[in-house]
């Protein structure tokens, strides 16, 4: 009750004076604000991949203190969200890649639930500016209310076992978004980084993922997917899919990013790209030797399979990494290449089927945006290119939003009429 308190007492006097805790100007009524920047703060702005829960339950995170990237490599707090405009979007339960087996999945399955439950008790625990949200009117709803929204996805549906039965599971507690893999093949599916693809797309259990995501009205998220993957959910769900966080090929040729022909299949599907920020798939960058020295170092110390550390072992590691970017800074790419992305993505699919998923709090950010209090100017450059308000309220969250409903559709859809969707 005291934070809460604090809280609401903090933003109160950010309001009246135009300034937060900081002595930055606030995002409501800030008096220099320019067209550009009043236009963003009116709008609903989302973002479809924000990794800020992983801070959750840490020492150093506290979602209601402005944090600094410079000095804690954080992108996401409520201070900086209302400075910035985010007015939420999709919350990530992340679970780390190990062995494909029945304990592995049972810890994974754990550290999931326990994800999951850390982000309803954000939307608990800060109720008076946060809200969950599981339909896209729920979204309006607090966006009217002047409420940040959490909506939650799975990034890696590794967690899920071969018990397809646990997304209902997941659903039940807040999940809409789900996507089969990430940086490495797993049950379900090839990753668009694992050097050698086992089934090439879908298994028959990714398949059954597909099936049952569309049966209980969740978005399918192909991001980090291998393109073969990509083309197996186009053809099998029966709603256009989300790339949450991804980019083009015609810009920077990165697995992570997609050929221009399955982009425009994504579309013509009705299907949404959301740009990301994250460097390494933005173009080449070249760290120094010294910081290759250091990472070779610390790896042969601790190995670099993450998932296969115990915990002293893993927070040991964690925060020899930190004091390596500390010395030894990672090379950055920069807003002008993040907007380069996004313009070639608009040119080539068009406004109805772009948004942002910058990766924050998740390796996104680039110099010129290293956190969310910069959203403004990717606002400000989608007017100076000559797109319209309404374009860019596409851009931001109603792009996103037609996703969800045409998901809420199929899930009425398979309850009038079960046989639907077998």
């Amino acid at each position: 009750m005291i934070r809460a308190l604090g809280i609401a007492i903090l933003l109160a006097l950010a309001a009246c004076t135009g300034a937060d805790e900081t002595g930055s100007p606030a995002a409501s009524g800030a008096p220099d604000r320019t067209p550009a920047e009043a236009f963003h703060h009116s709008i609903m702005v989302l973002d479809s991949h924000l990794d800020t829960p992983a801070y959750f339950h840490t020492d150093r995170y506290n979602f209601s203190v402005r944090g600094d990237f410079d000095v804690d490599g954080t992108h996401v707090d409520l201070p900086r969200m209302i400075e910035g405009g985010l007015d939420g979007g999709f919350w990530v339960i992340y679970t780390p890649q190990g062995p494909l087996d029945e304990a592995s999945y049972v810890s994974a399955r754990n550290m999931a639930l326990l994800r999951q439950m850390s982000i309803r008790e954000l939307a608990a625990r800060y109720h008076e500016h946060v809200g969950l949200a599981f339909t896209a009117a729920d979204a309006e709803r607090l966006h009217s209310e002047g409420r940040k929204i959490v909506f939650q996805s799975m990034e890696n549906s590794y967690p899920l076992g071969t018990d397809i039965s646990m997304l209902e599971t997941f659903y039940a507690g807040g999940l809409r978004m789900v996507a089969p893999v990430h940086f490495r093949n797993n049950q379900f599916a090839d990753s668009a980084t694992d050097v050698s693809p086992v089934f090439g797309g879908l298994s028959p259990l990714g398949e059954a993922l597909v099936r049952e995501a569309n049966r209980l009205g969740m978005i399918l998220d192909g991001s980090h997917a291998s393109d073969d993957v990509v083309r197996d959910m186009l053809a099998l769900s029966t709603t256009p899919i989300i790339l949450s966080h991804s980019g083009p090929q015609g810009v920077y040729n990165h697995p992570r990013n997609l050929p221009d022909d399955l982009l425009l299949d994504i579309a013509a599907d009705g299907g949404v790209i959301q740009v990301n920020a994250f460097g390494a798939y933005l173009e080449l960058l070249t760290p120094s030797p010294e910081r290759q020295a250091a990472i070779a170092e610390l790896q042969a110390t601790y190995g670099s399979d993450t998932s296969a550390m115990d915990e002293a072992t893993l927070t040991a590691y964690r925060d020899a990494m930190r004091a390596i970017n500390r010395d030894f800074p990672p090379p950055r790419s920069t807003f002008e290449k993040f907007m380069e992305h996004l313009f070639y993505m608009l040119d080539l699919v068009g406004p109805d089927h772009v948004g942002i998923g910058a990766d924050w709090d998740g390796g996104g950010g680039v110099d010129g945006m290293k956190d969310v209090t910069y959203l403004p100017r990717i606002t400000e450059g989608l007017l100076e290119a000559g797109y319209s308000e309404d374009e860019i309220k596409k851009i931001w969250a109603g792009n996103m939003l037609r996703l969800m409903e045409a998901a809420e559709a199929a899930r009425t859809a398979s309850v009038t009429s079960p046989d639907v969707l077998k």
